[in-house]
């Protein structure tokens, strides 16, 4: 069975994962052969819909790893189209506000409770559902929201959205995070780095698990930082991305031949 990136937020063990922006199931092949225990598929910053992120999380499963996708923003239809797409834990981003982290979680739930559509016919209901009533109980039971928290508002605001009900995780993002900040993409600058140890302790405190993004292209870096964030408690890193890895690997390759 396909590994649940909620068991994987419930463990104690350290899991790996990366961002997936390049459209081809054959980078999630590799993604998952090479030892990453999840994905995040990108609609915001990838150039791609919910047609191609479909199709990625079906090479996930075939790789028996975890997936979720982040939606372009906080649009009920958007969280709705991923849910129904089999994909069952959806970021949103540029959570600012309780308010924002309860409207994405209500996105979740179908009515009357909550905003999500609902449809028979569908991926994650295999196609069409018979017994309404318990694929109901057991798909609300297994979807969830990733808050990711990128903005000064978002952190000033970061106790009443670990308050929401619902939420699956809480995610940060140091690089818009930074941006927000007025420091201008320095994620490594001291006053973001006292922003996201601080939402970092505010979500564990909530018993929120985190998932903390590690950036940097340099392996020895990105191991001191996850040495460091374990140490806080986070247990769930975001390795650069597929781009990023990939292009790492190129470098290697023609440094390693050219000399340069």
């Amino acid at each position: 069975m396909t590994r649940d990136l909620r068991t994987l937020l419930a463990s104690d063990a350290v899991t790996l994962g990366t961002w997936s922006q390049i459209a081809a199931p054959e980078m999630v092949d590799l993604i998952g052969l090479n030892g990453f225990g999840f994905t995040i598929i990108d609609c915001e910053h990838g150039v791609f819909g919910m047609e191609t992120a479909e199709n990625l999380a079906r090479a996930a499963d075939a790789n028996d790893i975890a997936c979720a996708v982040r939606v372009p923003r906080n649009d009920p239809v958007l969280i709705m189209k991923a849910l129904d797409a089999g994909i069952r834990h959806v970021v949103v981003p540029n959570l600012s506000s309780g308010a924002d982290a309860a409207q994405a979680v209500a996105a979740t739930r179908f009515g009357p409770q909550g905003l999500r559509g609902a449809c028979p016919c569908c991926r994650s209901g295999g196609h069409f559902i018979r017994n309404w009533t318990d694929y109901v109980a057991e798909e609300e039971a297994r979807v969830g929201i990733i808050a990711l928290v990128e903005t000064a508002e978002g952190h000033r605001n970061i106790k009443d959205i670990c308050a929401t009900q619902g939420l699956r995780a809480v995610m940060v993002g140091p690089f818009d995070l930074s941006v927000s900040m007025g420091l201008n993409g320095d994620w490594r600058h001291a006053d973001v780095r006292l922003a996201v140890e601080g939402m970092v302790a505010t979500a564990l405190d909530a018993d929120l698990p985190v998932i903390m993004p590690v950036f940097s292209p340099d392996p020895s870096e990105c191991a001191d930082l996850v040495a460091g964030w374990r140490e806080r408690g986070v247990r769930t890193f975001v390795i650069g991305s597929d781009k990023i890895l990939i292009a790492t690997a190129f470098a290697n390759w023609t440094q390693a031949l050219t000399g340069d």
